[in-house]
């Protein structure tokens, strides 16, 4: 049996990319590359060709895996990545060929994300992915550690240097999984406070470099980190912010997506993307200056079915600087906006990103005008809070010195306001717009209501309460 120490990696790289005819969802070459070049390696050759299937012992057949170890000997490279998933036995046999460290499409995508990963969280997360990955590899890939020795000085406890290791990962494994856990229940934990003071969460997905952490600037006045290359952001990034109709909400730029994410991936960053699932809308970021478009939507569907994401989702079609879109809104049915053409980069169709979600968390815009009596308490919060949103149309005095305000907002944020303030609607509204606010109820549902009224103390479909 021969053994044999696997290579180390560097940063002069082959590429290998095989055209598969029996797949259906083929990884991209473009993409490929983009991948390589934000690990920080340098491409000295491209290796392509066509197969039906993969070959068992190369994935390459005989003949291009001879053609990878001259490319390698004659660009002294020091690695060989594949956009592909290699299998363990295949990996041993091409580095026994080539003479240098072989790396599939996961092993790249693990390896970049390690070097993105800038909080505690996003460093367990990866590192758990890694072991994971590597688990299965360490399996005969140092076989020569598995040989007893004997002789005085030689003998051992009994188990292999390749147990150890295997009893060590996992002990480590174990560690990681207990530590994000704790910080799963933090996350919950503020999840959960989010959602008693009654604030929206708006949560940004979408392929990687489609634009999400730009988009993500521009709505929150912000700059964090964000670049024209793969996984840019990899850490997740949250904001509370003044949004124009609703007020404070939430705003979350998560881990972008690529075809075929390592299922190690998904599984370790499941805490992070539990945020996707807590969220009230998500905004799917697509960068539409691509010809590959349709493929990345996929692909960002694929893995939010993987943690069974029911979350209302708008459509974000980014990037219209390039594609010459103008900035509109798209519906689904009337009153129901399903995509928005922006671009984030020039701030075009921001206006009409910000109506769309409006009109998805907080229902249609109304115009409403309210008069507000100098002796109504509560009338300067209400006033105040009605800034704060952004809704007021026109503010004027009357003779008396009422507060004339103009707002446009929908029925059931308003409901929400004058409940919060204790402030019924007939005392600020007209008999026109009571009517048209207050829904018009059967005698069963006032009887029903009033039931709820006694034994709530007020009108639980008003009052809400709380800090918004």
């Amino acid at each position: 049996m021969e053994y044999f120490d696997r290579h180390q990696g560097g940063e002069n790289a082959i590429l290998v990319h095989l055209t598969l005819t029996n797949m259906t969802d083929p990884d991209d070459l473009e993409e490929f590359q983009l991948l390589v070049d934000s690990a920080g390696a340098s491409q000295k050759a491209i290796v392509t060709g066509t197969r039906s299937k993969p070959d068992a012992k190369f994935f390459v057949g005989t003949g291009k895996a001879e053609e990878i170890a001259e490319l390698v000997a004659e660009h002294e490279a020091d690695i060989v990545i594949f956009n592909h998933s290699l299998t363990p036995s295949q990996e041993r046999n091409l580095e026994r060929l080539v003479k240098c460290r072989v790396l599939d499409r996961t092993g790249l995508i693990l390896d970049i994300f390690a070097q993105r990963a800038r909080t505690y969280e996003g460093k367990l997360q990866v590192e758990l992915a890694q072991l994971n990955h590597l688990a299965t590899r360490l399996v005969r890939g140092w076989t020569h550690l598995e040989r007893q020795k004997g002789g005085i000085g030689l003998r051992g406890p009994g188990e292999t240097q390749l147990e150890t290791d295997r009893r060590l990962l996992q002990i480590r494994v174990n560690q990681l999984k207990a530590k994000l856990d704790k910080v799963k229940q933090t996350r919950s934990q503020g999840r959960a406070k989010r959602q008693k003071s009654d604030i929206p969460t708006i949560s940004l997905v979408g392929y990687t470099n489609a634009g999400k952490s730009t988009l993500f600037n521009r709505l929150a006045n912000e700059n964090i980190y964000a670049a024209n290359q793969l996984f840019a952001t990899l850490d997740p990034t949250l904001r509370r912010v003044n949004w124009t109709g609703l007020g404070a909400v939430v705003l979350v730029d998560t881990v972008g997506f690529v075809r075929h994410l390592p299922h190690e991936l998904v599984e370790s960053f499941h805490a992070t993307l539990e945020e996707t699932l807590e969220a009230d809308l998500l905004l799917h970021v697509i960068d539409s200056s691509r010809e590959d478009m349709h493929e990345q939507i996929d692909a960002v569907k694929n893995v939010l079915s993987q943690i069974n994401n029911d979350v209302p989702v708008l459509n974000v079609f980014n990037k219209i600087d390039i594609t010459g879109e103008p900035p509109h809104i798209g519906y689904s049915e009337e009153n129901t906006p399903n995509r928005v053409y922006v671009s984030a980069h020039t701030g075009a169709g921001i206006d009409e990103l910000t109506l769309a979600v409006q009109q998805l968390i907080a229902g249609h815009l109304q115009s409403y005008q309210l008069v507000l009596p100098v002796n109504l308490a509560q009338a300067g919060k209400l006033l105040n809070e009605l800034h704060q949103l952004d809704v007021i149309d026109s503010l004027n005095y009357d003779d008396n010195g009422q507060t004339l305000v103009t707002v446009n907002i929908s029925n059931a944020k308003l409901l929400q306001l004058l409940g919060q303030y204790q402030i019924q609607p007939e005392h600020v509204l007209s008999d026109a717009n009571v009517k048209r606010l207050v829904p018009r109820l059967e005698p069963f549902e006032k009887a029903q209501k009033e039931k709820q009224i006694q034994a709530f103390g007020y009108d639980p479909d008003v009052w809400l309460g709380g800090d918004f």
